[in-house]
């Protein structure tokens, strides 16, 4: 795909959640006080669960932060490193439930992309998604040196596993055994039309890329005009991230992820992805297990991209899960977490079956 000067839908549709109503209630959260999860988020545990920090240097200088669970001794995947990388907009802590289902079991690493949580920004400006690819190899290259990994990417993560395919594919096959892809995409972005008709989808084509710079460059503005209280935060949350019943609390949880990016750095990714085209780097995936994963209705990377995706790879286990949106780690956490492990026992029979 070649560059275009507009901005993705899917650029949007998360920059609505993360610079929209949820700036707005999470300033006058903090102006007046209140935490920023509600109570009963805070008695699930969202973002309390964590183990010491470390800081890997990318390439341009900026630090990225990162946490590793090792490990109980003996246990089934221990010979694995998985490593985690979140969406656009989110951070770390969105793999809450996964974290939790394979605490012990496997030497898990999580880490927040640059711009988003504890990471560093660098400079200002666009960033793409190969910039991600490069920081995901510093990340493989400072915390699993040695050993085979797996690398699971959440739409933005995914993408950025996709990056990494294509800039460094000597990695994969005698280091990274699997992959999970979960509501991600190879490309054309600038398809999707987040559920709304495709009038309507081509104004906000055309209207993006003037909104965002406006957006970007008035960070005070946003807060200004965005104390429009909870219901429309919940609302727009609950439509581009769930299609089941989930807990208020989950919805709070992913609001405060959104809002907790900084406007400029949403405006500085935002144009990544419509220039996102890793089609060719499937190819890099032939020979190594893959999981390919995505909600029923997804409204931001529609099921028909992770369609495309594994019809590239057929070897690949495609999973499509019923009633189930973007953030499906948190939608269906049980059978997310069931699934990762399948592909962990798929990869560690691989290295079991490739050990000399």
């Amino acid at each position: 795909m070649s560059p275009t000067p507009r901005a993705g839908l899917l650029g949007l549709g998360m920059a609505v959640l993360a610079a929209g109503a949820a700036v707005g209630s999470v300033v006058e959260r903090r102006v007046l006080g209140q935490p920023l999860l509600t109570a009963q988020a805070q008695m699930l545990g969202y973002g309390t669960v964590h183990s010491p920090a470390q800081v890997v240097t990318a390439e341009d200088g900026v630090e990225l932060y990162v946490e590793v669970d090792e490990p109980d001794p003996g246990a089934r995947y221990a010979g694995l490193t998985v490593i985690f990388s979140h969406g656009y907009a989110l951070n770390l802590d969105c793999w809450h439930h996964q974290r939790l289902a394979l605490s012990g079991s496997a030497r898990c690493v999580y880490w927040d992309q640059r711009g988003h949580g504890r990471s560093g920004r660098g400079r200002p400006g666009p960033v793409d998604i190969d910039r991600l690819g490069a920081d995901l190899a510093a990340v493989v290259a400072a915390v699993a040196p040695t050993g085979p990994v797996v690398l699971v990417g959440h739409s933005m993560g995914g993408m950025t596993v996709l990056a990494l395919a294509d800039s460094h594919p000597d990695l994969f096959g005698p280091r990274v055994i699997g992959v999970g892809l979960l509501a991600t995409s190879a490309g054309r972005l600038a398809e999707v039309t987040l559920g709304v008709p495709a009038a309507a989808a081509a104004l906000v084509h055309r209207a993006a890329p003037g909104v965002m710079a406006v957006l970007g460059r008035s960070p005070r503005l946003v807060q200004l005009g965005r104390r429009t209280g909870n219901d429309l935060e919940f609302a727009l949350t609950r439509i581009y991230s769930f299609a089941s019943e989930v807990p208020p609390a989950t919805v709070d949880f992913v609001a405060q992820m959104n809002a907790g990016t900084p406007i400029d750095v949403v405006a500085d990714f935002f144009g990544a992805f419509d220039d996102h085209d890793k089609f060719a780097a499937l190819d890099v995936l032939g020979d190594v297990a893959t999981l390919v994963m995505v909600g029923d209705r997804d409204l931001l990377t529609p099921p028909e991209h992770s369609a495309q995706i594994a019809a590239r790879l057929p070897g690949a286990e495609h999973a499509v899960l019923a009633e189930c949106g973007h953030m499906l780690m948190l939608e269906h956490p049980d059978e997310v977490s069931a699934r990762l492990a399948g592909l962990l026992d798929r990869c560690l029979a691989a290295a079991r079956q490739n050990r000399p």
